[in-house]
């Protein structure tokens, strides 16, 4: 039986995230002029690390070994910390946010592009090509 967990691996996970990201960081652009509007945004690498070890859960064979994912904390949405605080007390920084929605949107059609592969590989491999 196929396990489509062990065939997509992380990047199912990692659509989700970008979605998820790409409409905080939408919300924070669409904000840019709301007096005392706090940016917001997640810990996206904290997020797949916990997500990651539900598929290659790490483990320390040795003290002297380095500790995995297991102690990043995060998850929850976080307030981003403006470089340069405005009058009215809106964090939006409305370059740095269009940067991190477009970096996001290229890491989301990366992960697409990895899973519209795979799925091309399984078709080949059913049809017994």
């Amino acid at each position: 039986m196929l396990n489509l967990d062990n065939i997509f691996g992380i990047h199912a996970t990692a659509l989700t995230l970008h979605s998820r990201r790409a409409e905080i960081l939408a919300g924070n652009l669409a904000n840019a002029d709301t007096p005392n509007y706090q940016a917001r945004d997640i810990d996206f690498k904290a997020i797949l690390n916990d997500a990651s070890e539900e598929f290659l859960p790490l483990a320390r064979t040795s003290d002297a070994h380095l500790p995995g994912g297991d102690e990043v904390a995060g998850g929850a949405l976080q307030y981003r910390i403006p470089q340069q605080p405005s009058i009215d007390g809106n964090t939006v920084d409305t370059q740095l946010e269009k940067s991190e929605f477009l970096k996001n949107a290229m890491q989301y059609q990366a992960s697409l592009r990895f899973l519209n592969g795979r799925i091309s590989s399984l078709k080949l491999a059913i049809s017994g090509q």
